[in-house]
């Protein structure tokens, strides 16, 4: 694998800080504070490339577009995003989770049928859990058949502000 470097930040949100950090071809990583950033940092510069704290293009606008997002001001996200650290079955159910609309959620169960495995429900919510872009990647919009949350990286109630946040 050709290492690359990694540009990074830390910004506030309404729900934390996020760490944004991307190469040359997208975003790369959104982690939570409870995902440990020096942690996270450390991983990146183990599985992608050396890790740098200095503003390129690509972060500026991941920076922009978050913030964005959190004001109400953007429904979509058009930063290209990095796909490395995701293989498999994983990549195709986060390349598939942009494609819930806004405001909009769908079940495990309608996920896996729309990335045509209908019986890998748990490996949709496997591949959710290991998003690698949350937010970006919406996988907070994947909820259980019977409308209840189930799980999220950041925290249930930081999938059900940005659940809330996508209704206003």
């Amino acid at each position: 694998m050709i290492m690359t470097q990694v540009a990074y930040q830390i910004v506030d949100t309404p729900i934390g800080q996020l760490l944004l950090a991307t190469t040359e071809r997208g975003v790369v990583r959104v982690a939570f504070e409870g995902d440990g950033f020096a942690q996270v940092i450390e991983d990146l510069g183990e599985r992608v490339g050396p890790c740098v704290a200095e503003p390129t293009a690509q972060l500026e606008t991941a920076v922009r577009e978050v913030s964005e997002y959190f004001a109400g001001q953007r429904r979509e996200f058009e930063v290209p995003q990095d796909f490395s650290l995701s293989t498999g079955f994983r990549n195709t159910v986060q390349r598939y989770l942009s494609s819930i609309p806004y405001g909009s959620t769908q079940s495990y169960g309608d996920v896996a049928r729309g990335v045509g495995n209908p019986k890998a429900v748990r490996a949709v919510g496997s591949a959710c859990a290991t998003n690698p872009l949350p937010i970006i990647v919406p996988c907070h919009r994947v909820v259980r058949s019977d409308g209840g949350l189930g799980g999220y990286g950041g925290g249930l109630s930081v999938k059900q502000t940005l659940l809330d946040l996508e209704q206003q």
